[in-house]
């Protein structure tokens, strides 16, 4: 009787423990996870963010060290279109019977939510399967019209193209297609992490767009990403005045890598006759802030 009773005893403290060692598992796992949104980008830095071109920004994120940041499977759809807004993401998955059934029905269906949380401060971010795939057209995006969004971004194809560019709001896509979407792909999830042409976009990052291309500037460090590349622009717009004052070689200035400029190069100098100096500029050696 005493082996029995002491069996039992060490029987619930296994499982006390296997208890514990589950929820403390599980915790874990929940922290692990982590937010989908990575920070906010007020208005008036999301404009100055837009001010600037998708170059700067992605020599703003290099410097810093941080992964690519180009969705290299997104262009414009017309010459004009530029964009700039918070992300809202939309994720698709591949096509199965089970998918389209679980999926939330007609209006409920998570690209509409996407939609609806969409305006002009805002670019919806379609993840989708494959860059052939049409992740919607003319009917659908007649939402997005009304909701006077701020543009879309894919690296999958749009339908109906002609309606859209009517529509006036700024798309890049990998390209067009007649394809019906559906029969590959189903909306599954608003305003989760994505994978975009392999980068990452997190719900609130600032999305940039213009003839270049498209680029993700994480919300976290978007102001720090601000004040390099428009203190690149700056430099870069002086180094060109002076070459075209005096024309010759571009490389007696460049290249340069920001916060590494000596304050005795050619650069260095150039820039002291138009104010610039290590006292109220980061571009300088020893004067980093990143």
């Amino acid at each position: 009787m005493m082996l029995s009773t002491f069996r039992r005893a060490a029987t619930a403290a296994a499982s006390r423990g296997s208890g514990t060692t589950l929820l403390n598992s599980t915790a874990r796992r929940t922290l692990a996870m982590g937010p989908a949104s990575g920070g906010e980008i007020s208005d008036e830095l999301l404009a100055k963010l837009g001010s600037l071109s998708t170059q700067a920004l992605v020599d703003g994120l290099w410097v810093m060290g941080w992964p690519s940041a180009q969705i290299d499977g997104a262009r414009p759809l017309h010459p004009s279109h530029r964009c700039v807004g918070r992300a809202v993401t939309l994720n698709f998955v591949p096509a199965r019977p089970d998918i389209a059934q679980d999926k939330p029905p007609g209006e409920n269906s998570p690209e509409y939510e996407a939609f609806e949380k969409c305006g002009p401060n805002e670019v919806l971010v379609m993840s989708s399967v494959g860059p052939w795939e049409s992740v919607g057209g003319d009917i659908k995006f007649l939402r997005l019209k009304q909701r006077a969004i701020g543009g879309l971004v894919t690296d999958g194809s749009v339908r109906d193209t002609d309606e859209i560019i009517n529509y006036g709001f700024p798309c890049f896509s990998y390209s067009t297609t007649a394809r019906q979407g559906p029969a590959a792909m189903q909306p599954w999830e608003c305003n989760g992490v994505v994978s975009v042409s392999g980068v990452t976009v997190r719900p609130g990052d600032a999305i940039v767009g213009d003839q270049d291309g498209v680029v993700v500037v994480p919300a976290k460090v978007a102001e720090k990403v601000y004040n390099i590349a428009h203190g690149r622009e700056v430099i870069e717009g002086i180094v060109k005045e002076e070459l075209v004052k005096n024309p010759g070689p571009p490389g007696k200035f460049y290249p340069f890598m920001s916060g590494k400029i000596k304050v005795d190069s050619p650069l260095g100098k150039l820039l002291a006759t138009k104010g610039i100096t290590p006292e109220n500029s980061n571009q300088f050696e020893g004067s980093a802030d990143w």
